[in-house]
């Protein structure tokens, strides 16, 4: 299938991480311009998703360049291995989760919507996390939640206008995914299979799938809200 991506614009935050990496990968395959960006890029775009400053003249490094921007992939965000779990519940640890990662997405998504709209078009994609309908860790589960709730948001506010907002859910994420979904738990997935939804949803073909927040793997077993 064409994903119709050739001469495309597609910057990759996050793209030196496990799943940016894939995607920024699985983009170029389609003939995408992916440009990738992180805060130590070496090979891509010096961008700090915290700093609104460092996202504007990112964004306006790449029109200048380039001439135009078609689509972001949000997949920057501490890892969850980086959190403190004796504090899942400590409000700092959580306001700084939302900042590291909701609000990351939110600071890049408002400043690529004018470009966007100017152009008619345009894509944007976050990944966000099954932990978002699991209990037991607040930190967790409010970072990722905040992140499909800002994204469907965005994507009301935008809604006819040629661009689109979605969210990919993935569970655990392993180069060798197990087969098994275990009750109460999301199915794992590699950064390939997630590369390969993302690939398809900044596509000109994905244009129907707007304010959508879809798991990767398997959804949560037993779970069927949110």
């Amino acid at each position: 299938m064409d994903l119709e991506l050739e001469g495309r614009v597609v910057v990759v935050v996050g793209g030196t991480g496990l799943i940016g990496r894939a995607v920024v990968e699985r983009l170029r395959e389609e003939g995408a311009t992916t440009l990738a960006a992180s805060r130590h890029a070496e090979d891509g775009i010096v961008l700090d998703a915290q700093d609104p400053d460092s996202v504007q003249a990112a964004f306006d490094g790449v029109l200048e360049q380039h001439g135009r921007l078609d689509a972001v992939v949000i997949a920057a965000a501490p890892s969850a291995q980086t959190l403190d779990a004796s504090r899942n519940a400590d409000p700092e640890q959580v306001l700084g989760a939302i900042d590291a990662k909701a609000m990351s997405f939110l600071r890049l998504a408002n400043a690529a919507l004018p470009i966007m709209s100017r152009a008619g078009y345009g894509r944007i994609v976050g990944v966000s996390g099954q932990n978002a309908f699991l209990t037991g860790n607040v930190t967790g589960s409010v970072r990722n939640a905040a992140l499909i709730i800002t994204a469907k948001n965005l994507a009301d506010s935008v809604a006819g206008t040629g661009i689109t907002v979605n969210t990919v859910n993935p569970g655990i994420v392993s180069e060798t995914p197990a087969a098994a979904v275990e009750p109460g738990r999301g199915g794992e997935s590699s950064p390939r299979q997630i590369a390969d939804l993302i690939t398809f949803l900044v596509s000109p073909l994905a244009g129907a799938i707007s304010g959508e927040s879809i798991a990767v793997g398997h959804r949560v077993r037993g779970v069927t809200s949110l």
